[in-house]
């Protein structure tokens, strides 16, 4: 009797998946870089003008616009990126962790549209720097500023945190051991220590 052989090898058609991998990753790069060129001469005249709209032309709009942005945008999305951290040992932490680091980086937009107007080099950014002189003053110093009261606060709150749990943790290890010198039974009474 014969018989028939099967085929052991399996039968690929197309490309290999590390190649697919690399195409999605070239052509995702492409766009990045094309909406990068198109976004960084838009964005900062639109965000300088943004800022002008608040600060109407004074010191004081300015400034206050300028430490507000920079301390939420600075402190909202450290904290998030902490939560990155924090949910990374619980089940189902990658959905939680993605939202975090989108919120993050949503909430630290303006702080980064007035970087790239202060590092940009661009027509641009030297437009929004004009802009910003003349009708926002005082917004990029305050930022700054604003900025190193959040990265303050954000240090203040991860230390304040790490001291609670230091603090739950010895107050667990002196419950337990309170528990191990209590009487074994109610009617028993502690013996006096001397």
């Amino acid at each position: 009797m014969t018989t028939p052989q099967a085929s052991s090898a399996p039968t690929t058609s197309g490309m290999p998946p590390w190649a697919k991998k690399a195409i999605t990753i070239g052509v995702a790069a492409v766009v990045l870089v094309i909406t990068y060129f198109i976004l960084a001469a838009y964005l900062p005249r639109w965000w300088s003008q943004r800022i002008a709209s608040l600060a109407d032309g004074s010191f004081s709009g300015g400034i206050a616009w300028g430490v507000m942005f920079g301390l939420v945008c600075t402190l909202v999305p450290l904290l998030f990126f902490r939560a990155i951290w924090q949910v990374r040992k619980r089940k189902h932490a990658r959905p939680m962790q993605i939202g975090a680091l989108v919120l993050g980086v949503i909430f630290a937009l303006p702080n980064l549209l007035t970087l790239s107007i202060v590092l940009g080099n661009s027509s641009a950014a030297h437009a929004g720097e004009r802009v910003l002189d003349v009708d926002g003053p005082g917004f990029r110093g305050a930022s700054v500023l604003g900025a190193i009261i959040g990265v303050a606060l954000f240090i203040g709150i991860v230390f304040l945190g790490y001291m609670y749990k230091k603090r739950g943790k010895e107050i667990d290890k002196m419950r337990g051991d309170l528990k191990q010198h209590e009487p074994q039974s109610k009617g028993e009474a502690p013996a006096p220590e001397i």
